[in-house]
């Protein structure tokens, strides 16, 4: 394989992840914390979409509880959406790493 045929295969992965990103953006995932009491969803740009909280936690004394239940809840679905990340790449890169410095736009 020459040269010109690698850059052709470079150009053609990274159409294919800026697709993929496009599509990543549309898929959501639900983290959970606190057996499900709180729950939050993140769409595949990490951005906070929904959050919903049990009625039966929210009383004053239990604030930081709360909000560290809100966390745990973000880190849970910000690492499903990673796993859909990679699981997209390792689909366009047939498993290939990627070259430092090649551009694939997440």
């Amino acid at each position: 394989m020459d040269f010109s045929e690698i850059m052709k295969q470079a150009s053609k992965i990274q159409d294919q992840m800026k697709s993929a990103k496009e599509e990543l953006k549309n898929i959501e995932t639900e983290g959970t914390s606190g057996g499900g009491l709180v729950k939050v969803t993140i769409n595949g740009d990490h951005e906070l979409k929904k959050i919903d909280i049990d009625p039966s936690i929210l009383v004053a004394s239990e604030k930081e509880i709360i909000e560290d239940l809100i966390i745990a809840a973000f880190t849970d679905a910000k690492s499903k959406i990673n796993s859909e990340i990679a699981k997209k790449m390792k689909d366009i890169t047939g498993g290939l790493p990627i070259p430092p410095g090649f551009n694939i736009g997440f």
